[in-house]
C-alpha cells in the first residue's frame, strides 16, 4: 500500500501555516484537508477520510492536547504535534496525550515531509499485506499479536494500540527476551538516526504498559532493563 495516496489533515489557527504545509504536501503528492481549530479538525475527520494528522497544540475553542485525547477515542491513526514549544516536557506532553510524533516549529520542511513519510509507512504497512500464517502470529503466556489483523489480545480482550505502539510491541515480542536500547526501539520503529530519544520511547512504553498489564507498576511482560533498555519476557 503506498502512502503517497493518503490524505493528510494540517490543523493550526494560523491559516498561513496551513496553506504552507499544505502545498508542501500536495507538492509531494499528498492530498490534504485543513482545519483551523481543534473543534473543527474533529469535524474534518469525521467528514473525510484521513490517514494522518498534523496539529499545533495552542489554538482558540479547542486546543491541540484536548483534540488529540478526543481523536485517539475513534482512531488510531498517525498524530504528529506541531508547535512552537521545543521543551522536552512539552514534547513528552504531547506524546503522553496520544501523539505518534513531535515538530518544533519553524520547521524545516524536508524534515517535516520525511516524518511524514515515516509515520505513514509504519501505519499503513504494519502486518504482512499477504494472507495470514503462523508467522503472522505472535503468541507470549496471555499476550497474542495478530500481525496480518494489526491486532493485539491480552488473555482473550481486545486491546487498542496506536500504529507506533504496536509496531513497538510487534519488534520486542519478535524478539522476545532480547533487550533494546531505546536508540535502538526508534531506529528500527521510526526508521531515522536516533539522538536523545529516551524520553520520546520511555512515553510509548509506558503507553503500552498501561493498556496491556494488569498492574503497570509490576508488569509481567514488557519489563526495563535499567541502563541498558526494554524488553518482552520471553518465558512466561
Amino acid at each position: 500500500m503506498e502512502d503517497i495516496s493518503a490524505t493528510v489533515l494540517v490543523v493550526d489557527d494560523d491559516r498561513d501555516i496551513v496553506a504552507a504545509i499544505a502545498k508542501l504536501l500536495e507538492l509531494e503528492g499528498y492530498k490534504t484537508v485543513r482545519a483551523y481549530d481543534g473543534i473543527e479538525a474533529l469535524e474534518k475527520l469525521s467528514e473525510n477520510d484521513i490517514q494522518l494528522i498534523l496539529i499545533d497544540v495552542m489554538m482558540p475553542r479547542l486546543d491541540g492536547l484536548s483534540a488529540i485525547m478526543k481523536i485517539r477515542d475513534r482512531r488510531n491513526i498517525p498524530i504528529i504535534v506541531l508547535s512552537a514549544k521545543s521543551e522536552d516536557t512539552d514534547k513528552i506532553l504531547g506524546l503522553s496525550m496520544g501523539a505518534d510524533d513531535y515538530i518544533t516549529k519553524p520547521y524545516n520542511p524536508m524534515e517535516l515531509t520525511a516524518r511524514v513519510k515515516s509515520s505513514l509507512r509504519r501505519y499503513m504497512q504494519l502486518g504482512d499485506i499477504g494472507g495470514i500464517n503462523k508467522t503472522d502470529v505472535i503468541k507470549i503466556g496471555g499476550l497474542m499479536l495478530d500481525k496480518g489483523e494489526k491486532s493485539i489480545t491480552v488473555d482473550g480482550s481486545p486491546v487498542k494500540l496506536t500504529a507506533t505502539e504496536l509496531k513497538i510491541l510487534e519488534l520486542l515480542m519478535e524478539n522476545a527476551g532480547h533487550v533494546f536500547s531505546a536508540e535502538e526501539i526508534y531506529r528500527k520503529v521510526w526508521n531515522e538516526d536516533a539522538y536523545a530519544v529516551e524520553n520520546t520511547v520511555m512515553v510509548h512504553i509506558r503507553h503500552i504498559r498501561e493498556k496491556i498489564e494488569i498492574d503497570p507498576k509490576e508488569p509481567r511482560y514488557l519489563k526495563v532493563v535499567w541502563g541498558i533498555g526494554y524488553k518482552i519476557e520471553k518465558n512466561i
